[in-house]
């Protein structure tokens, strides 16, 4: 049985070791006793090397750490919080409190290239304060540091002022390895959305670039969310915001698009046979390059026969007798020609029907468009709908029973919203990332777009538990609400609360309509009962193990922990979810709780990994794990167990031979 190494088995994915790894794969021969020889690869490389003093580059004073600490591995870990989650058991939507890079990082192993959608609203850098830690040595350290967990020896927050003179610089460095990392999260396909203004928008785009690769950048969106713009503005007031859209491969990445809003789905004024509804759209080619000559190929003929409603294509004109024949003529009588090529005419031909335009006294060839089979409407780079203005987001808040002033300016659910429709697939089943969650718009847009079957979402939110102030104007609000509901004061806390207000106003909903629909729609029950409505909430923390730290004054302190090796303020599910973690499984993977000789065994991913934690293990729960085996056949089944639970050596040595004769080779302790 082998112990699972702290070094190894406790950090977060290492991410140097996995790049190393690749480029071993592509240049063998540039590695030397497994280290790379710089000279070889140089030489491989070959012209492609550019080490000219002056080039095109973007750099800044911190770049180096800044890309140093995303290739940090985190020995930390998320502690479940079950009395803090709305349906734990079920949900598979997460909100994570903690520091979004240290977070990041752990979420590397679990959610590598799963993730459809990133969106984020990161600080806009204007000059005010916005939490950064000056120290970052450490990250987790700074964390705990920051939330009160440790001491304020050598920590402190500061203003990203202007006048400090590293005003772009400390923003560069906050968010260049939160990028890196995110990177890796997003699937093939996916695509991060960024909210920002213009003060670092072209050093976004400029790190963006160099992060996915300048031809992943998609475009920028030009968001007007204060029409009347910013009256404190000193020359030009300000009237929108900027949204980088970069995509982690273009080749591969898939948008959608909006739904049509009511003015197109008027243009659908005809109804068919089956009651679906559709509109006609001429044929014929209207604009730029609408002559014959343009597009030779697609000038045809079509014939109809009126009395047999009967409608054919041919490239040469052999009207029949009993048919009409029609060719695309444009406004001035000239030849024109057809949108359509001549085969997708044929393949088509159920599509299309003729009539007669009495106003221009002759035949046209109509498409029928159904509403039902129109593709998403693309967005343009400029957006100025009414649910997108930032007064939006203060009127949602309020509707969910908060005041205005306890989240200042939150983001409009309809921003979010509109992002959602482009960023994910219909009926595709998609996680969203979230790791600047602030009041947790993204949230509240989900629920809502899942709950009206638009999307099969979940979510993966992050937020700082960003303390608020009760000496500063825009936070004391804010803090007194959380004083008043018993919660501590902080950005993360106002945002759990919005979703569970969400939930609870998404579930009155339902009940209604459930209640209204009774007999009327079959079905709306279960259709009700299917929705995620809830969140786990995890916490950042230390690792739940004991580090191995012996010296000559803690010895024996140091060789009682090596035998009971977790801490003792860290429960049996802190450590379960630790090590989904380690072993890169999904934080909502279903997990049943199982007794076997009256101590509790964890079965997770329907026997992928099983946990024991108990104490004085037998070998009768031995043979009930090895059970477990033949009743749920995984492919691959991992067992850990804790380094004391067994009741002597002689039953350790014999779980093993046990498990091992039931195919279980896997075999770990903590």
């Amino acid at each position: 049985m082998n112990k699972l190494s702290p070094k190894t088995d406790g950090a977060s994915l290492d991410i140097v070791e996995q790049n190393i790894a690749k480029l071993k794969k592509i240049f063998p021969d540039a590695f030397t006793e497994g280290k790379i020889e710089f000279d070889a690869l140089r030489e491989i490389l070959g012209d492609y090397i550019d080490d000219r003093e002056e080039r095109y580059s973007f750099t800044w004073n911190g770049k180096s750490r800044a890309r140093q600490l995303a290739q940090t591995p985190s020995t930390g870990t998320l502690r479940p919080c079950p009395e803090e989650s709305v349906n734990w058991d079920t949900t598979q939507n997460l909100f994570i409190e903690g520091d979004n890079l240290e977070v990041l990082k752990l979420l590397q192993k679990s959610y590598h290239k799963k993730v459809k959608m990133i969106y984020i609203d990161p600080p806009y850098n204007t000059g005010k304060e916005y939490v950064y830690p000056d120290k970052y040595q450490d990250n987790l350290e700074t964390y705990l540091r920051y939330t009160g967990q440790m001491d304020e020896q050598g920590f402190k927050l500061s203003a990203n002022a202007e006048a400090s003179g590293r005003y772009h610089t400390n923003w560069l460095n906050m968010m260049y390895p939160r990028l890196k990392l995110a990177r890796n999260l997003l699937r093939g396909d996916g695509v991060i959305f960024i909210s920002i203004d213009d003060h670092e928008l072209h050093n976004l785009h400029r790190r963006c670039g160099e992060i996915f690769g300048e031809e992943n950048i998609l475009g920028i969106i030009a968001n007007v969310n204060n029409p009347k713009g910013r009256s404190d503005d000193s020359f030009i007031a300000t009237a929108h915001e900027y949204i980088l859209v970069v995509a982690k491969a273009k080749a591969e990445a898939r948008l959608y698009g909006f739904e049509p809003d009511e003015v197109v789905v008027r243009r659908y004024n005809k109804v068919d046979a089956y009651g679906k509804r559709y509109r006609d759209i001429d044929l014929r080619k209207t604009g730029d390059e609408d002559r014959r000559e343009d597009r030779p190929d697609m000038f045809y003929y079509f014939y109809f026969d009126e009395s047999k409603h009967s409608l054919r294509a041919s490239r040469e004109p052999n009207r029949l007798s009993s048919e009409i024949e029609i060719i695309p003529l444009r406004n001035d009588g000239q030849y024109g020609r057809w949108r359509w090529g001549f085969d997708t005419a044929c393949n088509n031909l159920k599509l299309l029907h003729a009539k007669y335009m009495p106003v221009r006294g002759i035949w046209g060839i109509f498409e029928i468009d159904y509403l039902d089979g129109r593709p998403p409407v693309k967005p343009t780079s400029v957006w100025t709908f009414k649910d997108v203005n930032s007064e939006r987001g203060s009127e949602q808040f309020i509707q969910l029973g908060f005041t205005k002033e306890v989240f200042p300016r939150p983001k409009p659910v309809g921003t979010i919203r509109r992002i959602l429709e482009i960023g994910t697939l219909p009926k595709e089943p998609s996680i969203v990332l979230d790791f600047f969650a602030g009041s947790c718009t993204t949230a509240h847009a989900i629920h809502s777009l899942t709950s009206r079957e638009k999307r099969t979402l979940r979510y993966v939110l992050v937020q700082l538990p960003e303390h608020l102030d009760p000496t500063n104007k825009e936070q004391k609000a804010g803090h007194d609400f959380c004083i008043e509901y018993g919660i501590p004061p902080t950005i993360a806390e106002i945002g759990k609360e919005r979703i569970r207000s969400v939930i609870k106003n998404i579930q009155a909903q339902q009940a209604e309509k459930a209640k209204e629909s009774k007999g009327k729609l079959p079905g709306m029950a279960d259709t009700i009962s299917n929705l995620d409505l809830g969140f786990k909430v995890f916490k950042l923390d230390s690792s739940n193990i004991k580090p191995w730290d012996a010296g000559f004054d803690n010895l024996e302190e140091s060789l009682l922990d090596a035998i009971e090796n977790i801490k003792s303020d860290r429960t049996e599910a802190d450590v379960l979810y630790e090590l989904l973690l380690k072993y890169g499984l999904d934080l909502a993977i279903p997990i049943e709780e199982r007794k076997i000789a009256d101590k509790t065994i964890y079965i997770v991913g329907a026997g992928a990994l099983v946990v024991c934690l108990a104490d004085q293990i037998g070998l009768d729960v031995i043979e009930g794990i090895a059970a477990i085996k033949e009743e749920f056949t995984p492919e691959v089944m991992r067992i850990v167990f804790r380094d004391a639970s067994f009741e002597d050596d002689v039953v350790k040595i014999n779980a093993v031979q046990i498990l091992q004769q039931a195919g279980i080779d896997d075999i770990k302790s903590l």
